[in-house]
């Protein structure tokens, strides 16, 4: 196939990841792909590029034909769906960055794709220079996948990682975060879940073929996470992760979830420190792969960035082989998970509710229990965030409903009573 003709650029955005791609273009000549445009908000702000590159009007970019690529780096994500949506209407390929968006226009996005058949490509929006989402497009049959756990927010793994080696409480370690430009510039998207689960709400489309919107997925952040469960984790020889997770069923259904998690000290996800993302798959043939890189900064996500556009010059679209060539996975909620919890007080933790309880300290200032819920408590209830109370997932949290049925069997039969 002969290579795509000369890329034009239009841009969207001069932050931190717009401002990494510019650098990066420019030192990438052999790319054949130049920036015409910038469009930004703020035209009186300071930039390092010449002021001619510079526009406050998005329809320059969009309505200027020999603009062939439009690149979206912002952070509003209505604005983003807006110009996305034009670019792909006016016959341009789209790359974007953006996985708040992205999650919650799956269904337009998709849509837009097939009426317009024009690429939209989107590798930076989760894991940064991870490529897990061609990976797991190109290279994974969704029959095979076995299970993917990941750590997607590189914001909340530098701060747990300063939690925990350094000592630093969770305030000082989010201020350096933002510092050092990892943490979004509202913190609550990094440290509450929200990115995560956007991210995991993308990997699922292209793992499963599932098409989710991020409130139908239970998840939780690490704001609730205390230096005694640190404590606790460190006595059991764990590590605790913000863990984004999804396992086949023996239904053939999907388990899927962003919680925080005890993590063994052999585990992969062990190993990821810092800022740094990495996931791990699991398949029929191939057990376990681990891909491990870093998940923010600039040149990290505009590297990735850089990868889509050159897939470009080849006419490469994602072709969503889970959704189109075979029958998607569902999502389910008929399973039970085991959990860690500590909290304040036993008022505010329904006991009645755990399948059964296989650990409780109720002598320290700080008390906790070790046990097994359903899954649907989760998604039905919030206690579980609440009165800051803490629940972090078991290393292997997953338990199947036909599992708790022959253990509960076990336990009748060992009692004397079946």
């Amino acid at each position: 196939m002969e290579a795509h003709k000369q890329l034009t650029i239009g841009l969207f955005g001069f932050g931190v990841v717009g401002e990494g791609l510019y650098k990066i273009l420019q030192q990438t000549p052999s790319l054949k792909a130049s920036i015409k445009k910038v469009c930004i908000k703020n035209a009186a702000k300071k930039r390092n590029a010449p002021d001619t590159l510079f526009t406050t009007d998005k329809n320059e970019i969009l309505n200027d034909p020999e603009i062939n690529v439009v690149v979206e780096v912002i952070n509003e994500s209505e604005s983003a769906f807006e110009i996305v949506s034009i670019a792909l209407k006016n016959g341009k390929d789209v790359v974007s960055a953006s996985k708040k968006m992205i999650a919650e226009h799956l269904p337009q996005l998709l849509q837009l794709q097939k009426e317009t058949g024009k690429p939209f490509l989107y590798e930076a929006s989760a894991c940064a220079s991870i490529p897990v989402i061609r990976n797991l497009e190109e290279y994974y049959d969704n029959d095979l996948l076995h299970s993917i756990k990941a750590i997607v927010n590189g914001s909340t793994n530098f701060i747990l990682t300063k939690m925990f080696e350094d000592k630093l409480d969770f305030k000082e370690a989010l201020l350096l975060a933002q510092q050092l430009g990892f943490a979004e510039s509202d913190p609550k998207l990094d440290v509450e879940g929200y990115d995560a689960v956007n991210k995991w709400t993308e990997l699922l489309l292209h793992a499963y073929g599932i098409i989710s919107h991020p409130d139908e997925l239970v998840f939780n952040g690490i704001q609730n996470i205390q230096l005694s469960d640190a404590v606790v984790a460190k006595e059991k020889h764990y590590e605790i992760k913000l863990v984004a997770q999804a396992k086949k069923l023996q239904s053939g259904k999907v388990a899927a979830f962003v919680l925080p998690q005890f993590i063994k000290q052999d585990d992969h996800l062990a190993f990821v420190k810092n800022e740094y993302n990495g996931v791990v798959i699991e398949s029929g043939f191939a057990d376990k792969q681990f891909f491990y890189g870093k998940g923010a900064g600039s040149f990290p996500t505009a590297s990735a960035v850089l990868s889509d556009i050159s897939a470009l010059r080849y006419d490469y679209h994602y072709e969503y082989k889970k959704l189109y060539h075979h029958t998607p996975h569902q999502l389910d909620s008929s399973f039970h998970i085991k959990v860690y919890v500590s909290f304040d007080d036993w008022k505010y933790v329904p006991k009645e509710k755990f399948a059964w309880i296989e650990e409780w300290h109720a002598e320290a200032e700080r008390k906790y229990l070790v046990g097994v819920l359903p899954f649907s408590e989760l998604q039905q209830q919030n206690w579980w965030r609440e009165n800051n109370t803490s629940l972090i997932v078991a290393p292997e949290p997953v338990i199947e409903d036909v599992e708790i049925r022959a253990l509960k069997k076990k336990s009748l039969e060992l009692a004397g009573v079946v």
